[in-house]
């Protein structure tokens, strides 16, 4: 039987349709605070319809995209997935360093045989 749209899950029922396994969901709660399911008698976990669409982002930002659970944190906090992680502006690198980094790529590849 298919529950409705919007009926809350269960976390066994989220855990299987996101392909965790319950743990990791539990774990997402202490680091996410957005991420927070009705608890009822025994500690039992509810989702509702919000806390689903949050914890199927997390899962894409974390386990599709490639995210760190830090810059996923970022990416929530700001509402936006387009946040540089690293907020510091990046470094112009030397121009003898790069000689040298083309040098090394040099050597590898013919001790790669390319």
């Amino acid at each position: 039987m298919e529950k409705a749209e919007g009926a809350f899950l269960t976390i066994s029922e989220l855990a299987t349709e996101l392909g965790l396994a319950q743990h990791i969901l539990r774990y997402w709660e202490t680091r996410f605070p957005q991420l927070r399911p009705l608890q009822r008698s025994g500690n039992r976990r509810y989702y509702r319809p919000a806390d689903v669409a949050l914890a199927r982002r997390i899962n894409q930002l974390l386990n599709v995209e490639g995210f760190t659970v830090k810059g996923a944190q970022k990416a929530l906090a700001y509402g936006t997935d387009d946040i540089a992680v690293d907020p510091l502006p990046a470094a112009t690198p030397e121009p003898d360093l790069i000689a040298r980094l083309e040098a090394i790529r040099a050597d590898l590849a013919r001790a790669l045989g390319r």
